[in-house]
C-alpha cells in the first residue's frame, strides 16, 4: 500500500500506461495486415481504434496526474526557498501528503522553524550586543584585518570625529584621526596584535588628553580576522595621579625645611654651642617661627581639604563691603609704613552691600591677597585696593582689585598660580618670609564657593593685579 502512494509507484503506473499506449500505437500499423488474417477484421479495427483512444486518455489523465503532485508542490516548495532566501522567515508549506514530497515539505517546514528561531536569537543577541556598546561609556572601535574601521559604538564615533584630520606628531606624543586610516600608535599597537595573537595595550596622547588603549584579536576558525580596541579617557585619572604625587612632594618638602631647622637648632642648645643667654634666645626665636611655619601649613592644609570636600560651611548674612575693605586697609596700614609703601583704598560705587556673603571668608581672601601683593613689592612701590558695584551677566557684583608695583609673575606661570603650592622664584622675594605655597589656592575656592570668579594678571617688572567678583544679589 505504501508503494502505490509513493513517488516511485506513481511514475511506475505511469510509464506502464504510457508503455502500454506505446504498444496500442503500434498495433495501429498493424490494420492492414489485419483483413488478410482475421475473417473479422472490422470489429478488430475498432477494438484497436477505442484502445488507442483509451491509452491516450490515460497518458493524459497520468501526465496531469503528475503535475499535480509532483510538479506544483516543488513549484511551491521553490517559491517557499525563494521567500527565506529573501529574509522571510516565516514561511512555511501547507502540503498534506503521505508521499516524499510530503515528508520534504514537512522537513522543510522544520528546517524553516528551526532557523527562525536561530536568527531570532542571533537578532536578540545583536540588539544585546549593540545595548550594551551603547551604554559603554568608553570608546569601542572594531577593525577588520586590513586595519579600516567596520563598528564603532557612539563613544567610539565621537572619538573618530574627534580625532579626524589631526596629524600624528610623535615628538609631542600627539595628534589625531586623518580620514579613514588608523592612529600612528593604534597602528603600531594594531600590527603588533594582528602579528602576536593575543591581547595588548598602551596609553596614547592625544591633544591635551590621554587615552588607555587596551586592542584584541578578533578569530574566526583560528583565523584572526581583525581587532577591537577598547579607548578610556583616563586624562582625569592621570591628572589627579599627578597631583596626588606633586602633593605628597611638596608637603614632604614643606615640613623636611622647618623640620630640619629646629632638629638642628634644638640640637645646637643641647649641646651647649650657644655662648650666651642671647644666643640661646636666638635659637629658641629661629625654632619658635619654624614651628609656627608649620602650624600655619598644617592650618593651611586642613583648610582647603575640607573646602575641596564640600564640608567647608559658611556663615552667609547681609554685610556692608565698605566696612570690610576699611578694616582690611587699616590692618595693613602699619605694615606698608614699616615696608615704605603707599597704600591705596579706592570706593568708586556709595553702594558696596552684599546680601549674602561670609564676610570672615572674604577678610581672609583679601589678607591673603594683601600679604602676597607686601611680599614681592619692593619699597618705594604701591598697593591699591579698588573696590566697585559692576553689573555682570549674572546681575549686580561685588568687584575687587589688589594690584601691587611688584616683581610681576611671568607669562608661563599664571596658569598655575592657583594650584597648590604654586610660589614666586625665592629670589623674587625682599625681605620677607615664605608662604606655605596654598594661600592662592585657599582664596580662589573662597570666591567659588560664593559662586564668584577670580583671574590674574600681571608684567613682569611692573606688577601683579588680582580682580575677583563676589555677586551682590
Amino acid at each position: 500500500m505504501n508503494f502505490w502512494r509513493s513517488l516511485v509507484g506513481k511514475l511506475w503506473i505511469t510509464i506502464t500506461c504510457l508503455v502500454a499506449c506505446v504498444l496500442l500505437t503500434l498495433g495501429l500499423f498493424l490494420l492492414p495486415y489485419i483483413d488478410t488474417v482475421f475473417t473479422n477484421s472490422g470489429d478488430i479495427k475498432r477494438l484497436f481504434t477505442y484502445a488507442s483512444i483509451i491509452g491516450f486518455s490515460m497518458t493524459t489523465f497520468f501526465g496531469l496526474f503528475l503535475l499535480t503532485k509532483i510538479t506544483q508542490p516543488m513549484q511551491k516548495l521553490i517559491q517557499a526557498a525563494n521567500a527565506i532566501r529573501k529574509g522571510k522567515y516565516g514561511t512555511r508549506l501547507d502540503l498534506v501528503t503521505s508521499d516524499e514530497i510530503g515528508e520534504l515539505a514537512n522537513t522543510f517546514n522544520h528546517m524553516a522553524a528551526e532557523l527562525e528561531t536561530t536568527i531570532r536569537s542571533l537578532n536578540h543577541e545583536k540588539e544585546h550586543l549593540a545595548s550594551v556598546l551603547r551604554s559603554m561609556s568608553d570608546a569601542v572601535i572594531t577593525f577588520d584585518n586590513n586595519g579600516d574601521v567596520i563598528l564603532a559604538n557612539p563613544p567610539g564615533q565621537d572619538v573618530i570625529k574627534t580625532w579626524q584630520g589631526l596629524q600624528w606628531d610623535e615628538d609631542l606624543e600627539g595628534g589625531g584621526w586623518a580620514a579613514d586610516v588608523m592612529p600612528e600608535p593604534l597602528n603600531a599597537l594594531f600590527y603588533k596584535t594582528m602579528h602576536e595573537g593575543k591581547d595588548q595595550s598602551t596609553d596614547l596622547h592625544v591633544k591635551q588628553g590621554v587615552w588607555e588603549a587596551s586592542m584584541a584579536p578578533l578569530y574566526s576558525d583560528d583565523v584572526i580576522r581583525g581587532a577591537v580596541v577598547v579607548l578610556r579617557d583616563i586624562t582625569e585619572q592621570v591628572k589627579l595621579e599627578k597631583m596626588r604625587t606633586d602633593f605628597i612632594a611638596n608637603v614632604s618638602h614643606e615640613i623636611r625645611t622647618p623640620l630640619s631647622m629646629m632638629q638642628g637648632y634644638s640640637e645646637a642648645l643641647l649641646d651647649g654651642m650657644a655662648a650666651s643667654p642671647e644666643e640661646s634666645e636666638e635659637l629658641i626665636k629661629v625654632i619658635h617661627e619654624e614651628s609656627l611655619r608649620m602650624g600655619r601649613l598644617v592650618k593651611d592644609l586642613l583648610d582647603l581639604t575640607r573646602m575641596e570636600a564640600g564640608h567647608s560651611e559658611l556663615m552667609c548674612r547681609h554685610m556692608d563691603a565698605e566696612e570690610l575693605c576699611e578694616r582690611v586697609y587699616r590692618k595693613f596700614s602699619v605694615r606698608a609704613k614699616e615696608r615704605e609703601i603707599d597704600l591705596h583704598l579706592k570706593k568708586l560705587n556709595n553702594n558696596l552691600k552684599i546680601n549674602s556673603a561670609d564676610e570672615d571668608k572674604l577678610e581672609q581672601v583679601m589678607t591673603n591677597l594683601l600679604d602676597n601683593a607686601f611680599r614681592h613689592t619692593p619699597s618705594g612701590k604701591a598697593i591699591e585696593i579698588i573696590v566697585d558695584r559692576v553689573q555682570n551677566q549674572s546681575g549686580a557684583a561685588l568687584k575687587i582689585v589688589i594690584s601691587d608695583q611688584g616683581v610681576g609673575i611671568p607669562t608661563e606661570d599664571l596658569p598655575f598660580v592657583f594650584d597648590r603650592f604654586y610660589k614666586a622664584d625665592k629670589a623674587r622675594v625682599r625681605g620677607e618670609s615664605v608662604g606655605t605655597g596654598i594661600g592662592l589656592a585657599i582664596v580662589k575656592n573662597i570666591i567659588e564657593a560664593h559662586k564668584g570668579s577670580i583671574s590674574v594678571s600681571s608684567v613682569v617688572g611692573e606688577g601683579t593685579s588680582f580682580t575677583f567678583y563676589i555677586p551682590a544679589e
